[in-house]
């Protein structure tokens, strides 16, 4: 390991969409980054598995904060990203009939309330009205998570310099050194060691967040952990179509960007494991000791993944629809999902962004929508 340590503005940990844009917009103002990354590819977890819908805030009737997040980010990325969005599909939203948290009157008040569009539809051919209080017209967008991780991956190589991108590589130790973070930086591959030191530190790690708060010493945040599936299918008569269920254990189905694949999701069948600890931990990883609580690995690739509920989502998400309509699987993907504790309740999925050390300064960004990449230019201080 060399002597003296490679110097930098930030490092940032985690290659995901919010630690690259970060990376990024730190770069732009001048500052060098160190963005680690344990995976051998960016972006290739919870970046893509998703159903790529874009937030306008209709799915969270109970988290208006949640709600008008989504909507004020809205614009900008949908700016940012034209070329990856799918604007070219009707997006419908339902009240089940039966067992709703939601119903008609209080999903109209949110919707006017927050300020989105929220069109009663009396009659469509393809929607089984029997299974629905209510049906709504409205307007959502679905981006493509694989077009938009090629356009980062871009981005950081014209980005040159200005960020050192490290994969697959973890951190070793970490301590605060007056007014900086010294930390080694292990390169998996060759076996080689590497002290780095920056002046701020993100941690941009998603599910790992607490893993790396703990190495720097710091504390955790209150998280819990799901190991979650979101299958795929293609159907001729709602291949421009979504529909979302609300609100409880309902699900959703609409385009998945621009692949020509629908996404599908429930909320009964979409999450196989459930893990209360600070830190993801299953009793699958006792099967793949390359996956840790303190280290995960990529579902996709794992073989103790649980078995695909494609077809109790497949068999939910049938009963809006007309009998007509016909839908074919093609494949699942899966990942870890992590929510705060505290939001347990009212299903919000708040962008969290904590100063836990402050000389040296250390973030830990906690998200789960894509729209909110830009909540880091409020709060990093350089």
């Amino acid at each position: 390991m060399q002597k003296s340590p490679e110097r930098y503005d930030f490092l940032i940990v985690g290659g995901g969409i919010f630690g690259i844009y970060a990376a990024l917009y730190l770069a732009q103002h001048g500052l060098r980054i160190c963005l680690v990354e344990k995976e051998r590819e960016l972006l290739k977890k919870a970046s893509i598995v998703n159903q790529a819908r874009l937030h306008s805030g209709y799915h969270y009737p109970r988290s208006v904060a949640t709600a008008l997040m989504s909507d004020d980010n809205k614009a900008r990325f949908t700016a940012d990203h034209q070329g990856f969005i799918n604007f070219e599909f009707e997006k419908y939203y339902a009240i089940d009939r039966f067992g709703s948290f939601t119903d008609s009157q209080q999903f109209e008040r949110f919707c006017a309330f927050i300020g989105i569009r929220c069109e009663p539809v009396l009659k469509h051919p393809l929607f089984n009205y029997h299974r629905m209080e209510a049906l709504y017209a409205t307007t959502e967008y679905a981006f493509d998570p694989y077009l938009i991780a090629e356009y980062y991956r871009q981005q950081l190589q014209e980005a040159g310099k200005q960020v050192d991108v490290r994969m697959y590589s973890r951190l070793l130790e970490a301590r605060a050194a007056g007014s900086e973070w010294r930390v080694v930086v292990e390169n998996m591959e060759q076996g080689q060691k590497q002290e780095v030191a920056a002046s701020q530190v993100i941690n941009a790690t998603y599910a790992g967040s607490n893993a790396i708060n703990r190495l720097f010493g710091l504390a955790d945040i209150d998280l819990m952990h799901e190991i979650s599936e979101m299958a795929f299918l293609t159907s001729p008569q709602v291949q421009h179509i979504g529909l979302t269920i609300m609100d409880g254990q309902f699900g959703s189905i609409m385009p998945y960007g621009l692949s020509g694949l629908l996404s599908l999701s429930s909320v009964a069948y979409t999450h196989h494991k459930v893990s209360y600890d600070n830190l993801p931990r299953f009793d699958c990883q006792e099967e793949n000791p390359a996956c840790r609580p303190d280290f995960t690995a990529i579902c996709n690739a794992c073989p103790a993944r649980p078995r695909s509920n494609y077809r109790k989502m497949l068999g939910q998400i049938r009963q809006y629809f007309d009998e007509s309509v016909q839908f074919q699987y093609f494949t699942s993907m899966f990942t870890i999902k992590s929510k705060l504790k505290a939001n347990y309740i009212d299903d919000g999925r708040p962008t969290e962004i904590s100063i836990l050390n402050d000389n040296p300064r250390f973030y830990c960004i906690f998200a789960g929508k894509i729209n909110s990449i830009y909540e880091i230019e409020k709060v990093v201080e350089f």
